[in-house]
């Protein structure tokens, strides 16, 4: 016997699922991957998923795992050509290339080992959906303001999962209510929904726009968006299909004016969103944003997941006011009643045909019911950014510096200060961190120097650039200043 018989037997006794389990030729035994107790075997290196990791299912019913396939590329980029024998330490004669002929049927497989310390995942029930007061008394520990956002949200959000549990036997079918959250940018739409999500326990997908195009050109497919959320909820189907997709920037797919070529990245997207938003079964690459042949695909069903479109719509406020000086009256009276509103009580008239002359096409504006318009947020909010929600900026950097053991400290009118600048910026919220960090370098690496400094007060001075921040030494916090 040759070494490479040798070779073949050994690993044969080793991996062969036969020669350690007869019941897995039993027809209620070993007939098909996860199910019966058994696991899937890599039809390469006949090692089982418990071994492997995750085998990916290719057409015509072969197994395959990652470590295989990824050998599998590497041998056909060599230069010198394809070494067939360097895809697996089995020899090629293993492989039952027989398989491939008879479908996608069932495969032998191995019994899987118990998992002691692995416990499966409960399912979301209704009863673990909080209800609406609760849902905003949650969000009002990490989001400041947008009182009317918080409260529509937490609707829309509750009654989406009292449409999932529902029970049709009466004939009666609840809709979904998709919703449309319109807002400067950095008022927090993002961050709202990614709180919401996190206080739900519901996997959550977060696609821009921007980089959609419609099927066939450069560009993300439509499918990235469910990809995406397919990821977040471990590749398990039944869960990401009760989980929220938000789709940002949505006001940069609206129709394009005067273009005479295709609009790719516009109206064509809105219209592929249209059977995602409503509800439909969909193929979605698993693992990858985009369909691929080597790539195994998941039917993933729609018509429970929560889709939030959000974007700023700079245009849209002109829209308004347009709309409100011709329909309100006439001469002098109406036009300085418009200009002396604000821009958070013009976007809260806005309305389906606004939203159509902005350049979204109806049947998109129709499967996004509830709009909600989100405040600009001034100076006093901006403050109250900085130190009230529960992970405010102020205390993640309090937080950084009790680590050294030093307890940091604002005064309040530094915090009106670093406020002021972030308006300036015009990006809301997002400029508070920029603007801290920029202030803390110093501090930050001066600090741990020397472990008699106990205290440090960061004031207005200090920040106009008229002085230092003030220490306080240890032992000395209670003594007089």
């Amino acid at each position: 016997m040759n070494e490479y018989d040798e070779n073949s037997k050994n690993t044969e006794e080793e991996t062969d699922p036969q020669s350690d389990n007869k019941e897995s030729n039993k027809p209620d035994g070993g007939s098909g991957g996860n199910g019966g107790g058994y696991e899937q075997v890599c039809s390469m290196c006949h090692r089982p998923e418990s071994r492997c990791g995750k085998i990916m299912r290719l057409p015509g019913g072969l197994n395959i795992c990652s470590d295989c396939m990824q050998k599998s590329f590497d041998a056909f980029n060599q230069p010198g050509g394809l070494d067939i024998n360097s895809l697996t330490r089995i020899p090629i004669a293993r492989i039952d290339l027989s398989q491939l002929n008879k479908g996608a049927g069932p495969q032998q497989g191995v019994r899987k080992k118990p998992a002691a310390d692995k416990k499966p995942e409960p399912q979301l029930k209704f009863s673990d959906v909080p209800r609406p007061h609760k849902i905003k008394a949650m969000l009002d520990e990490y989001v400041v303001g947008q009182e009317k956002a918080k409260k529509i949200l937490s609707v829309a959000v509750y009654n989406h999962y009292k449409r999932v549990f529902s029970d049709a036997k009466d004939g009666v079918e609840i809709e979904k209510s998709n919703v449309l959250l319109i807002g400067p940018t950095g008022s927090g739409k993002t961050y709202l929904v990614r709180t919401l999500a996190r206080l739900l326990k519901v996997p959550l997908a977060i696609a821009d726009a921007t980089s959609l195009t419609e099927a066939g050109y450069i560009g993300d497919d439509i499918e990235s968006v469910l990809s995406k959320l397919l990821m977040a909820a471990d590749s398990d189907v039944e869960k990401a299909e009760h989980g929220i997709v938000f789709i940002d920037e949505i006001d940069k797919i609206a129709k394009k004016q005067n273009m005479t070529s295709r609009d790719v990245s516009g109206e064509s997207v809105q219209q592929e969103l249209l059977k995602m938003l409503e509800g439909s079964r969909i193929e979605v690459p698993v693992g990858a944003t985009s369909k691929n042949p080597m790539v195994p695909t998941a039917m993933v069903d729609t018509k429970n997941i929560l889709f939030i479109c959000g974007g700023a719509f700079p245009e849209l406020e002109e829209i308004i006011r347009n709309r409100l000086k011709g329909s309100n009256s006439i001469g002098f009276a109406s036009q300085l009643g418009e200009a002396s509103k604000t821009s958070d009580q013009i976007l809260a008239q806005v309305t389906m045909d606004d939203l159509r002359k902005f350049g979204m096409i109806p049947e998109f504006i129709g499967r996004l019911p509830v709009i909600a318009t989100l405040e600009t947020l001034t100076v006093q909010y901006l403050v109250r950014i900085l130190k009230e929600p529960k992970n405010a900026i102020l205390k993640q950097y309090q937080k950084l510096m009790a680590m050294d053991e030093v307890a940091l400290e604002f005064e309040d009118e530094a915090l009106e200060l670093i406020a002021e600048k972030a308006m300036k910026k015009e990006t809301g919220a997002r400029a508070l961190r920029s603007i801290l960090e920029e202030y803390m370098l110093d501090i930050m690496y001066e600090i741990p120097r020397d472990n008699a400094i106990g205290r440090v007060v960061i004031t207005r001075d200090y920040l106009e650039g008229k002085g230092g921040p003030r220490i306080i030494l240890r032992g000395m916090e209670q003594l007089p200043e």
